[in-house]
């Protein structure tokens, strides 16, 4: 055992009481005693959120709700616990072999039922092993630094040729994140060519997608659904490319058939009730919106924004009687949380509408004006609705206000052009055309005032400039790297200011995940850890 036995936390999440003493029992016959229990996924989810354990031991079946699936996508996806934190699977199908070879964000390990003490520790011991040898790289990814952390990836596979598949693997996903697709795209070809194996397969599928190479990595996916009728990730990813390519139907057909196969992941079921919407199959959006909005109840993760999908879905069946208890429940059920009453508001003028109640919808949208859609981190899907229906009841200040925040949060031109759409089929081709020539004035002059600056050699208000244009624009990807850029200049020609190394990390953050495809990313990216290493901080320290 790499680490004292004394010294090894661990969390057990299992909703049988006499499973939870199997377990404890036997991690006390391997000298573990710092032990955590947990009943039900949502349980463990706030005790992680408080604590770190070294390992999770988490049963497959948890009863009503989430599966330990789920609940480890949850935990990764929304990062409750470190890269550090081992999770091992216990169930007693052995066909959970089949399960976890065809998910992205699979196990560190996973144990079939029954087993022994002897059996546990000896799993724990090589989990703790594998995990000891990917903490050096795990540390500087948590710590920002990535391409460090590439570096120490790169050393330690040589070091540990063990471990050489996982170590490509993760320099993989890490090139993916720095957006060094080339690179990233290598290595997969190097794996596929090795052992074909299936998560290198999605990741080359992946990265043709980031390149936005759709027909490639529509081809991709389909060959791995093929080989595998259970692998869920490259359903996921094929109706993500289909919906890029403006094929919402096949999305639609993609999800569905995902579903059938496993029915029971709360993103994937959002996913297709949302498209469904949009397609305008409303039966279908109502029953899976409403299986969305029943499993909202026993996860830590739930949005309001379930709610006014399955009301739109109602009201789109000609129901709205169900809309209207639709609405009691979301009051009930989401109440504390930001967004409930801005849902609320835009759920009422739309039933309202429905009704043909001109005086309720005004007093529901009085209500929704109240509240910032961008400070409640809405999404544009929400923000559209509230726009749909302010210019349906000719409030045209209310629904500019939110187009242009739609504008000012939208990546690109591209973007912008999906608004004045929007707009044209509303009735309304002239606001768009007002409003996005204004939006694309703003960007020109924020970005033309802020070079000048950095020409002249007063870095100092070039980063003044770009703070305030990423402030009114803080979806546009374009600002954002140059904001980024801006602040990396201050401090190549100024003085080091951690502050704006930290502030650019951040604005390099959000370019990345709203456009993790970008090449010029590799480059700043380089910028930012150059200037690092020059003024002797590492990453961590920021």
């Amino acid at each position: 055992m790499p680490q004292a036995l004394d010294e090894i936390s661990v969390m057990i999440v299992d909703s049988q009481p006499s499973m939870r003493s199997q377990l404890r029992a036997m991690l006390g016959i391997c000298g573990i005693t710092n032990i955590a229990l947990s009943v039900s996924a949502g349980a463990a989810i706030r005790k992680l959120r408080e604590s770190t354990y070294d390992i999770i031991l988490c049963e497959y079946h948890l009863g009503e709700g989430q599966d330990g699936q789920h609940l480890l996508e949850d935990l990764r996806n929304h990062q409750v616990i470190p890269l550090s934190t081992i999770f091992i699977m216990i169930t007693g199908e052995s066909a959970y072999e089949r399960v976890v070879s065809a998910v992205e964000l699979a196990p560190n390990d996973y144990v079939l039922k029954p087993f022994s003490a002897d059996i546990l520790l000896d799993r724990l011991a090589k989990a703790l092993t594998k995990r000891d040898v990917f903490l050096p790289t795990y540390k500087r990814i948590e710590a920002g630094n990535l391409l460090d952390a590439i570096e120490v990836c790169k050393r330690d596979e040589v070091e540990n040729p063990a471990y050489l598949i996982d170590f490509l693997r993760l320099r993989a996903e890490l090139y993916l994140a720095t957006s060094q697709t080339d690179l990233s795209q290598e290595i997969y070809q190097r794996v596929v060519e090795m052992r074909a194996v299936p998560w290198a397969k999605l990741g080359l599928a992946k990265t043709q997608y980031l390149q936005k190479r759709y027909d490639e990595a529509q081809e991709g996916f389909n060959g791995l659904i093929a080989e595998n009728a259970n692998y869920m990730d490259a359903y996921d990813w094929l109706a993500r490319t289909r919906e890029a390519m403006g094929e919402l139907e096949s999305a639609q057909e993609t999800l569905q058939a995902a579903i059938r196969v496993s029915p029971h992941t709360t993103r994937r079921l959002r996913k297709l009730g949302e498209v469904s919407n949009e397609l305008g199959d409303h039966t279908t959006a109502a029953k899976t919106m409403a299986e969305v909005v029943r499993k909202g109840k026993y996860s830590d993760f739930r949005d309001p924004e379930d709610h006014v999908q399955l009301i739109k879905a109602h009201l789109g069946q000609g129901d709205t009687k169900s809309a209207s208890a639709a609405i009691h429940d979301l009051e009930r059920s989401m109440n504390g949380l930001p967004k409930t009453p801005l849902c609320k508001a835009l759920s009422s003028a739309l039933v309202a509408t429905k009704n043909g109640d001109t005086a309720a919808a005004a007093a529901a949208l009085d209500e929704a004006a109240k509240h910032s859609p961008s400070d409640l981190g809405t999404s544009t899907g929400l923000k559209k609705d509230l726009a749909r229906v302010c210019i349906e009841h000719k409030r045209d200040d209310q629904a500019a206000g939110v187009i242009m925040d739609i504008m000012r949060h939208a990546a690109d031109d591209s973007a912008v052009e999906d608004i004045k759409n929007l707009l044209v089929d509303l009735g309304r081709p002239e606001l768009g055309e007002e409003l996005a020539t204004q939006i694309r004035g703003e960007v020109k002059n924020l970005m033309s005032e802020g070079a000048q600056l950095a020409a002249k050699g007063d870095y100092t208000g070039a980063v003044m400039q770009m703070r305030q244009a990423a402030t009114r624009l803080p979806g546009n990807t374009n600002v954002l790297f140059n904001a980024a850029l801006a602040l990396l200049k201050y401090i190549e020609n100024v003085e080091w200011e951690a502050s704006y190394a930290q502030e650019a990390r951040n604005y390099i953050e959000r370019v990345r995940k709203q456009d993790p495809g970008n090449e010029r990313l590799k480059l700043l990216t380089n910028y930012f850890h150059a200037l690092l290493k020059k003024n002797g901080v590492r990453p961590g320290d920021l």
